[in-house]
């Protein structure tokens, strides 16, 4: 399924940020990049370079999982808003958040040029949200403490993944198997957008803590 077509993954998130943000989608398809499960853009296939011109992106950039990761981890100041936490993603993203830990001794994590977020809140809504509070939940809580995320809980749900690394918004459409589509861009519409919403569900989210 290509994701020109209406049905796919990529158009599907495509119009809801359009929707959102009140343009036209063809118009929106001109400032935003997007990747598909199972499709690699033509930034992978050329220099793996970022959206929109910007800078390389390290990791695995080939999957929306991947790429996701990536970009937050190049971000110095992360906000964001996740629905569901499956276990791929969740791999990446804590390697992404560990790049350039010491851990105190000395030894990094990742690669010693690597990057993270000086500042990460994250909200979890929906099904993420049930894995802070359930059996894993000390677990979780304890992993995100030690890479420095603030972690909130939403009692509610999204329909997507949204959060803002930096100036750059990113989208991303969960389902079970995880990252189906991702957007992202540093188009302002669409950057206030993602920020006035991650405002909303931190208003309306409590703070979790490791204990």
């Amino acid at each position: 399924m290509s994701d020109g077509d209406p049905a796919s993954p990529a158009a599907a998130l495509r119009s809801l940020v359009a929707r959102a943000v009140d343009v036209d989608p063809e118009r929106l398809d001109e400032r935003v990049d997007t990747l598909e499960r199972g499709r690699a853009s033509a930034d992978d296939e050329a220099t793996e370079s970022g959206p929109a011109g910007e800078g390389a992106v390290s990791g695995d950039i080939g999957t929306p999982a991947g790429r996701l990761a990536a970009l937050v981890g190049e971000s110095e100041s992360v906000v964001a808003v996740v629905p569901r936490f499956e276990a791929d993603l969740a791999r990446r993203l804590n390697a992404a958040l560990a790049a350039g830990d010491d851990g105190g001794d000395g030894a990094t994590d990742t690669e010693p040029d690597a990057v993270a977020p000086r500042e990460a809140r994250v909200v979890f809504t929906g099904a993420a949200a049930d894995r802070l509070a359930g059996a894993t939940g000390p677990v979780v809580r304890r992993a995100l403490a030690d890479r420095g995320v603030d972690a909130y809980r939403h009692d509610g749900d999204s329909p997507v993944a949204v959060a803002l690394g930096d100036d750059r918004a990113v989208v991303g459409l969960v389902d079970d198997a995880g990252v189906a589509a991702l957007l992202w861009t540093d188009d302002p519409a669409v950057r206030e957008w993602a920020a006035a919403t991650c405002r909303r569900y931190l208003d309306a989210a409590e703070r979790v803590t490791d204990d």
